[in-house]
């Protein structure tokens, strides 16, 4: 709660993205209810899903760009009231599945240039010795109140139907916009340079990651550690109803596991994270993570599974605040948007590839092979990060770049 009560903008942005996060939440939830109500077809709720992971990482190059070149405080509102007008539109059309895809896809892009934006504001609203905890504090903010969005979603459907329920999820749209208007100016590093144009700006992105061995190291590892693990999604249903013979019920709680890991693990990494170098946290982040997938596969009752999803949320959570942390103070700020729209455009991509070949691994095996799999990749990739980043040397270090440039 430091953090929260030190920086004023830090904590605008802070409710502000964890209100956004919660009426992403109740989005979501309307918008698959609507296509399986309207089209009865799992292969919609598919697309629907790939729609929204696939298609920022298509344009994740230039998703950072926009952070980079307009002042952040701008980029974020201008954003969300992007966003909201378009699920605006949703909530009275109601369109035709085709057409859903195409705004399902446009909504994940403006977000994805979004997230890039406030993840590379961080470092303008706290002091670099808070980061760990402002990260955490961020993360559990906005994955407690995604956590517990469903379960809003369902009370607020005794009361209201799908369109009602996008309106809500436009109404915490305005609600973010009005409080980011209240940041300071984060205007770019070098506004006053002659502008380039964005496609060079896309491509220099581009470069500096893959010239950054730094950079380039722990993105290749997340990278890898997510198309191997992303499949925990697809399988969890049916090691729940399959392998341990779950009720509905039960096999839906197994997939709170990992949102009740995410908020325990932010609430201490929020005290405790500033004890680790960043790289550490997030390869502890990839090991902890992929060994619960693996272990998750080996449970013999549900209670057992739960347990093991809860920890590999500790790991994800560590991924997380070590991740960005180890961008924000490595990075240099005219470049943050930028890395960050492309590794989070990356790992969507991964996550869909990890959708598709676990799948196929899951068809023709069956749930706990397909845990321990990933989860046995997800250990291979740490092992490889981790001794990429030991090679690395002191370009594995942080380097606070803000306080550097103070």
């Amino acid at each position: 709660m430091g953090v929260l009560r030190e920086a004023r903008g830090f904590r605008v942005l802070w409710v502000a993205r964890a209100v956004s996060f919660l009426g992403d939440s109740l989005g979501l939830v309307a918008l698959l209810l609507y296509v399986e109500a309207s089209t009865g077809a799992a292969l919609a709720v598919a697309l629907l899903l790939l729609a929204g992971d696939l298609t920022p990482g298509l344009f994740g190059a230039f998703a950072g760009v926009v952070g980079d070149r307009f002042d952040l405080r701008r980029v974020m509102v201008t954003c969300d009231v992007l966003q909201g007008a378009l699920v605006v539109v949703m909530a009275v059309t109601l369109p035709p599945l085709p057409v859903l895809l195409v705004m399902v896809a446009v909504l994940s892009v403006v977000a994805q240039v979004f997230q890039a934006s406030s993840r590379s504001a961080v470092p303008a609203l706290v002091r670099d010795e808070d980061l760990e905890a402002a990260n955490s504090t961020l993360g559990a903010g906005t994955n407690g109140l995604e956590a517990i969005g469903p379960l809003i979603a369902a009370a607020l459907f005794l009361v209201t139907d799908v369109r009602g329920i996008l309106l809500i999820d436009a109404a915490t749209f305005v609600v973010s916009a009005v409080l980011l208007s209240r940041l300071p100016k984060m205007p770019p590093e070098g506004s006053g340079a002659v502008p380039t144009g964005v496609f060079k700006d896309a491509r220099d992105g581009l470069t500096y990651i893959w010239r950054t061995k730094a950079v380039r190291v722990i993105g290749i590892g997340f990278f890898a550690t997510v198309v191997f693990n992303g499949v925990d999604d697809v399988a969890m249903v049916f090691l729940s109803k399959d392998e341990l013979g779950a009720s509905d019920s039960a096999a839906s709680a197994l997939y709170a596991g990992v949102g009740i890991g995410l908020i325990l693990g932010f609430a201490v990494l929020a005290r405790y994270a500033s004890r680790f170098r960043m790289t550490t946290l997030l390869l502890l982040g990839f090991a902890v993570s992929s060994l619960g997938n693996l272990v998750t596969g080996l449970a013999w009752a549900v209670w057992a599974a739960l347990a093991l999803q809860v920890i590999r949320g500790f790991g994800i959570a560590g991924v997380d605040v070590g991740i960005n942390t180890h961008l924000q103070r490595i990075v240099p700020p005219h470049m943050r948007s930028r890395v960050f729209g492309n590794l989070y455009g990356a790992i969507g991509l991964a996550a869909g590839v990890s959708y598709v070949l676990g799948g196929l691994l899951l068809e023709h095996t069956d749930a706990r092979v397909t845990f321990v799999a990933a989860g046995f990749g997800g250990l291979l990739a740490t092992a490889a990060a981790a001794v990429a980043v030991r090679r690395q040397g002191r370009g594995g270090h942080e380097h606070p770049v803000r306080r550097s440039a103070e």
